[in-house]
């Protein structure tokens, strides 16, 4: 199992770190959240123009600096760690590996380099992001795409199927990440010939976008309703590449995870350190000292599968499901820490003023976005099932 970082990994970690804690304080975290926007854009310009984040992963020959999946994750601990407030997964994650896994080529060198700099806000329309099968593709509704013609003659017919732009989306999105702030929308979308990739502007008519009040304020979501929305077809996304393209999701969402759990550990650690009873520190006491020792443990497993997942990723060298593992373990462990930093702070962990509530909030929407810790053990179990068959 690789689990650690090499030299170049790590100098990369330590100027990512710095620029997170800097420009993402509890303080910016608090004042975002409020705000019908949620993000700064002057930080997520210097992200994305200056410190090149948001085109890490993405390839050189489409604007990007091509890292890898490890790289990624290392941006997404950061991020998780300080609750930034921006639309880098939607936009960078999301966005971006949809179009690299569905988009044909001349889409790709078109879409791409806006969100490698930043300049382009896109996120990724799925009929139901919580509900998927083991292909990818949502269980409960759909977002259907039809060809849409001047003509009722079947060749004209035919003709304006095969036009990119003669498309028209109906159907609903139940919840889409940060479409308060995305220029553009990527649709996942079925058609008579399975599920393709349409492109639609956010000033569409009949397009109608409605936020969602959230648990995780720090994480907007929206309802999205097309009703013959007209759409630019990107391209397809057949069964595996929609099983790629929740892989590569499902695991910047675990680095994300394990990045806030560290973060809990650390601050509930030293506020045990700091927190008086009895005379001593409560750090002290035995029975505080073996639950911290079984969260660490918690922890590093989770880490371990996580960035292993990572390294699968890039080099498809490992268990086809471990993906889905390092989502489902990521979850339970930031819930674990999230209990457990607000029940070892006692009262005071239950109180708006204390930020606890605030990693609390991001732990309980990150288990369910993008399937259940349940939903992804059924997928992993399955996959080791086929596996042994074949």
């Amino acid at each position: 199992m690789t689990t650690e970082f090499n030299d170049d990994q790590q100098q990369f970690r330590d100027v990512v770190k710095r620029f997170f804690t800097d420009k993402s304080p509890v303080s910016a975290v608090r004042r975002l959240m409020a705000e019908d926007g949620g993000y700064d854009a002057e930080v997520w310009q210097q992200l994305g123009a200056e410190v090149g984040l948001a085109g890490a992963h993405i390839p050189q020959v489409y604007g990007g600096y091509g890292f890898g999946p490890v790289e990624l994750g290392i941006i997404a601990e950061e991020m998780g760690r300080t609750l930034y407030c921006g639309p880098f997964f939607a936009s960078s994650v999301m966005a971006g590996y949809a179009l690299l896994g569905g988009a044909d080529e001349v889409c790709k060198h078109r879409l791409l380099p806006g969100i490698a700099d930043g300049s382009t806000i896109a996120t990724l329309v799925l009929d139901d992001l919580n509900q998927v099968d083991q292909s990818g593709r949502g269980l409960h509704g759909e977002l259907l795409a039809s060809a849409h013609t001047g003509s009722d003659a079947g060749s004209d017919s035919q003709q304006g199927a095969d036009r990119a732009t003669d498309w028209r989306l109906t159907g609903a999105a139940g919840l889409v990440l940060d479409a308060q702030v995305a220029s553009v929308f990527l649709c996942v979308a079925a058609t008579d010939n399975g599920l393709g990739l349409f492109l639609v502007g956010r000033d569409e008519p009949n397009l109608v976008i409605e936020p969602l009040e959230v648990i995780d304020p720090t994480r907007k979501l929206s309802r999205l309703q097309f009703n013959q929305v007209r759409a630019e077809k990107l391209g397809e996304l057949n069964g595996a590449a929609m099983a790629l393209l929740w892989d590569q999701l499902s695991v910047v969402l675990a680095h994300e995870m394990i990045g806030g759990a560290q973060m809990l550990l650390d601050s509930t650690v030293e506020y045990m350190k700091l927190r008086m009873q009895f005379g001593r520190p409560i750090a002290s006491f035995q029975a505080l000292k073996h639950r911290c020792a079984d969260l660490l443990l918690e922890l590093e497993l989770a880490k371990a599968v996580t960035r292993q997942a990572s390294h699968f990723l890039a080099s498809a060298e490992g268990p086809r499901y471990l993906p889905s593992m390092a989502k489902a373990m990521a979850s339970d462990t930031y819930m674990s820490l999230a209990r457990a930093g607000v029940q070892l702070r006692g009262g005071i962990g239950f109180t708006w003023e204390n930020d606890t509530h605030l990693w609390f909030k991001r732990a309980k929407s990150s288990e369910v976005f993008l399937g259940s810790p349940y939903l992804h053990r059924e997928r992993m179990m399955t996959m080791i099932q086929e596996s042994d068959c074949g």
